[in-house]
């Protein structure tokens, strides 16, 4: 009779499993969720990056159709002015300037007849207007446009041109 009462006791063990087993087996699933909360980190992470860079760059893109849209549709342009700045007359007569300033990063339409300074677009690292004329003509046929905009370690350039349409011959 001891004989199958330490059969019995022993098949009730090989049932189950053991301390080391059990520690080994959470041991595993504890790497694993790590493993899974570091990848949503970073997912995380990565799309917060993106969005930033989105929403840098569509700032950037609304300020130069914002600059085209009245380029088109000017009176004059000022071949003289600057390669960081666009001075012209709009359609409505309006004296405007558009600036770009290294020390702050930023694009700023001023307006001249009071002076005031209105930021477009902020993150801007790089900008240039290259101003086109006919040769011998004294004023402007069309602007170029490039601005590189950043955000974190990620920089965009976006560019546009527009003809100023009052001067096309």
């Amino acid at each position: 009779m001891k004989n199958t009462r330490y059969e019995m006791r022993d098949a009730r063990y090989e049932n189950g499993f053991t301390i080391a087993e059990l520690l080994i087996a959470l041991a595993i699933t504890g790497l694993l969720l790590v493993a899974v909360a570091v990848a949503f980190n970073a997912s995380i992470t990565n799309y917060r990056e993106n969005e930033d860079i989105f929403k840098t760059i569509n700032t950037a893109r609304q300020a130069l159709l914002r600059i085209t849209s009245q380029l088109r549709t000017a009176d004059a342009v000022d071949p003289n002015a600057p390669n960081n700045e666009c001075s012209l007359f709009t359609a409505d007569g309006e004296d405007i300037t558009y600036q770009y300033r290294s020390a702050d990063n930023k694009l700023y339409l001023i307006t001249n007849s009071d002076g005031q300074e209105y930021v477009l677009c902020d993150n801007v690292t790089a900008m240039t207007f290259k101003k086109d004329t006919a040769a011998g003509d004294a004023y402007v046929k069309s602007v170029q446009i490039s601005m590189t905009v950043e955000s974190g370690n990620v920089q965009r350039t976006v560019s546009a041109a527009a003809a100023v349409r009052r001067n096309l011959k």
